[in-house]
C-alpha cells in the first residue's frame, strides 16, 4: 500500500467529493488524482526512478501536498523538507536524504538560491507557479511529460517517506519509513479513534510533520482535508465552525493559546469527535481545562522512528464511565497500541517489574527500517531486539504507559533522580505559567541543580519566590527547582518544541561571560 494508495481509495469512495481545501477552495479526490498521476509522469520523464529521493520545501498548500502522492506514485521516496528550517539545516538534510529533486515554493526561493549551489546529487528543481532562471514553472513541467506512464507498483517494505528527526538536540539523522510502517500507523489511528460518519481533518500543525502522516487514514475513509496555509488561532476556531470539523491535531504550545483566545467560548466545537494532541507533554491542569472547554481531546505518542502510534488514549478514556475527567490518567500517555507492543527495559535489555522506571521500547512494524547511510545509529537503536526510543518511563496497574523524561534529560541531584517531566507538570499546574522547561546544571555541592524556566500566560505577573513555594508544595524540596528564571519566550524548534539544548547553550555562555577578565 504505497501512499497513493490512501488517496485512490478516499477516490474510488466518491471522486467528486472534497480531497483538499484551502481557503474556501476544494479540489475533489478525482482531481488530486489526476493531478498525483501528472506529478509522476513528469518525475519520470526527469530521470527519477523508483527508490530516488523528492523533497518538497513548502509550507502548506495543497499542490504540494498533491505531489507526496505524485511521488509515492513514481515509485520514489517523499522527503518533507520542514522551510521553518534555517537554509544550513535544509541543506545538510537534502545532501543527507540524497535528494536527486526538490519541488519548491517560490516564497523559498532565496533560500533554494543559497543552498542549490552546495548540493551537486540535487539535479531537478520546479518551482510550484511560473517558472524563472532558479527552475521551471511547476505547470510546464508537468505538460513536458504529459503522455509518459506512471504506474510503479509498491512493495510492502519499499521506503516511501525518508525524514529528519526532530532536530532538538545534534545533528538530525534519516528515517527511513516503509508504506508498512504508514499502513500499520494508520491501521492503529482508525481502530483506536473515532471516525464516525465522513471525517473533516483541520491541518493547521505543518504537514510535513504529523499533521500531514495524519491525513492518510482520513483520505482512505474518503474525508475531506481543510489546511491552513500559515498558523492562525483565532483562524483555527473560525474553520471547525465552518467546515464542521470532525479531527484534528496541534501540539501543547498551540492548544495552550486555542484556551486563551477570547473566541473559543463563543465557537461551535460540536462536530469535533477527535482533538489529537501530541509531539510533547502536554499539563494535566491545561489538558483537564481542555477537556471542559474542548471536549473530545485524544492523546497520541510516538516519535520519527515509530510514527505518531506507539500508544493512544482515546477521548472516551479520558473519562470514567459517568462522564467525570479521569484525572489519574491524565499524565498518562495511553495505552500501548494495538499493533505494537511495549516494554521497559533496563540498560542490560531486561524487562523491569511493573511500575518500575526504565526505558520505553517498541517492538512491531511500526518501528523504522533504520537510519539513512548511519548502521552505526541504527544497530545502536536496536539493541536487544528491541527499538529504543530514549525516553524513561513505567507502565501502572491499569496498563497505561506514564512518560518521566527522555533519558539525556533526566537530573540526578545530591544522589537522587529527578524526571524533569515530574517537575515540569508541577510548574505547569500555576495558572499564570503557560510552558515551561526543566534542565539540570553543573553545581558544586548538588552534581546538578534543577532549573526550570518558564513562561507566563499573555498579562501574567508572578514572583518566582510564590512559584517555588507552590512547586515545593505538590513535589517537595528535592525535586523543586534549585534555580527558577522567568523568560518573555521559550527558545522552540520548527515545530513548537522547546530546545532544552538551546537554554543550556543560553546557561553556559553566561557562565563563561561570568569568569571572563
Amino acid at each position: 500500500m504505497s501512499l497513493f494508495f490512501y488517496l485512490h481509495k478516499g477516490a474510488s469512495l466518491d471522486p467528486g467529493a472534497p480531497c483538499l481545501t484551502l481557503d474556501g477552495t476544494s479540489w475533489s479526490y478525482g482531481e488530486v488524482v489526476e493531478l498525483a498521476e501528472a506529478v509522476a509522469r513528469a518525475l519520470r520523464r526527469s530521470g527519477v526512478t523508483p527508490g530516488d529521493k523528492v523533497g518538497i520545501l513548502s509550507a502548506n498548500d495543497p499542490t504540494a501536498f498533491s505531489c507526496v502522492f505524485g511521488i509515492s506514485r513514481a515509485g520514489a521516496v517523499w522527503c518533507p523538507i520542514n522551510p521553518r528550517n534555517a537554509a544550513a539545516e535544509n541543506a545538510e538534510l537534502l545532501d543527507l536524504f540524497d535528494c536527486t529533486t526538490l519541488i519548491f515554493q517560490p516564497a523559498f526561493e532565496e533560500l533554494v538560491r543559497k543552498i542549490a549551489p552546495q548540493l551537486p546529487k540535487l539535479t531537478t528543481l520546479v518551482r510550484l507557479g511560473d517558472g524563472d532562471e532558479v527552475a521551471p514553472g511547476f505547470d510546464a513541467w508537468l505538460d513536458a511529460a504529459r503522455d509518459d506512464a506512471s504506474a510503479e507498483a509498491a512493495q510492502p517494505d519499499d521506503v516511501v517517506a525518508l525524514v529528519g528527526t526532530g532536530g532538538t538536540t545534534g545533528r538530525p539523522r534519516g528515517v527511513l519509513l516503509t508504506d508498512r510502517n504508514l499502513e500499520v500507523m494508520s491501521a492503529i489511528t482508525l481502530m483506536s479513534y473515532p471516525f464516525e460518519g465522513r471525517p473533516v481533518y483541520l491541518a493547521l500543525a505543518p504537514l510535513t510533520h504529523a499533521a500531514g502522516v495524519l491525513c492518510f487514514p482520513v483520505l482512505a475513509r474518503g474525508g475531506e482535508v481543510v489546511i491552513m496555509a500559515e498558523p492562525d488561532v483565532g483562524r483555527f476556531l473560525e474553520l471547525i465552525e465552518r467546515h464542521r470539523v470532525t479531527h484534528t491535531f496541534l501540539p501543547p504550545t498551540l492548544i495552550y493559546l486555542v484556551l486563551g483566545h477570547p473566541a473559543l467560548g463563543s465557537t461551535d466545537l460540536s462536530s469535533l469527535q477527535c482533538f489529537w494532541y501530541g509531539a510533547a507533554p502536554m499539563s494535566t491542569a491545561r489538558l483537564t481545562e481542555a477537556l471542559d472547554r474542548i471536549g473530545p481531546m485524544a492523546q497520541l505518542f510516538g516519535q520519527s522512528e515509530a510514527p505518531m502510534m506507539i500508544s493512544t488514549m482515546s477521548p472516551a478514556e479520558h473519562r470514567r464511565p459517568d462522564g467525570t475527567v479521569h484525572t489519574g490518567r491524565l499524565s498518562s500517555a495511553g495505552r500501548p497500541s494495538p499493533l505494537v507492543t511495549v516494554a521497559i527495559l533496563a540498560p542490560d535489555g531486561q524487562p523491569v517489574p511493573r511500575g518500575e522506571r526504565g526505558e520505553i521500547c517498541v517492538r512491531g512494524s511500526l518501528v523504522m527500517a533504520g537510519y539513512h547511510r548511519d548502521p552505526e545509529a541504527t544497530a545502536e537503536a536496536s539493541a536487544h531486539g528491541w527499538h529504543h526510543t530514549g525516553d524513561i518511563g513505567f507502565l501502572d496497574d491499569e496498563g497505561f504507559l506514564h512518560i518521566v523524561d527522555r533519558a539525556k534529560d533526566m537530573v540526578i541531584t545530591g544522589g537522587f533522580n529527578v524526571y524533569s517531566a515530574e517537575v515540569e507538570q508541577a510548574v505547569m499546574a500555576h495558572a499564570a505559567i503557560r510552558d515551561c522547561a526543566v534542565i539540570g546544571l553543573p553545581d558544586d555541592k548538588w552534581g546538578e541543580r534543577v532549573t526550570a524556566v518558564v513562561e507566563l500566560r499573555p498579562g501574567a505577573v508572578l514572583d518566582t519566590g510564590e512559584l517555588l513555594a507552590f512547586v515545593k508544595d505538590r513535589i517537595g524540596s528535592v525535586k523543586a527547582p534549585k534555580q527558577l528564571e522567568i523568560w518573555p519566550e521559550l527558545p522552540r524548534s520548527a515545530v513548537g518544541k522547546v530546545l532544552k539544548a538551546d537554554i543550556r547553550s543560553t546557561f553556559t555562555e553566561r557562565s563563561k561571560e561570568a569568569v571572563r577578565p
